[in-house]
């Protein structure tokens, strides 16, 4: 048995294609997340990845649209989505495949 520590890895991307992490494939990537009230990502997009997100706790809106815990949103390449946490909370996204810089903002 091995026993990791979430801080110890890049913005929780604990398996994918980069260093460092728990398994490295170039398959998908995986991330556990905690957010405060007021976090936020830009308007972005990925070219290649399918990206699917798994609400834990707390409330955010993605694309506009208001989830919450128990919601999975998928979003698959070409489509665009910002982030911004409204009630703290935590999830976790899973990426396939694992394409480094696939993530591309969207200027306005």
């Amino acid at each position: 048995m091995k026993i990791f520590k979430l801080p110890d890895f890049i913005r929780g991307w604990v398996v994918g294609d980069f260093e460092p992490s728990i398994i490295k494939t170039k398959d998908f990537e995986v991330c556990v997340k905690y957010y405060e009230a007021g976090d936020s990502e830009p308007e972005h997009v990925h070219k290649v990845a399918t990206e699917i997100t798994i609400i834990h706790s707390g409330v955010y809106e993605m694309g506009g649209q208001q989830i919450k815990a128990g919601d999975i949103v998928v979003l698959e390449p070409g489509q665009p989505t910002s982030f911004k946490c409204l009630e703290g909370g935590s999830n976790t996204v899973i990426k396939m495949p694992s394409v480094k810089g696939d993530k591309y903002l969207i200027k306005k």
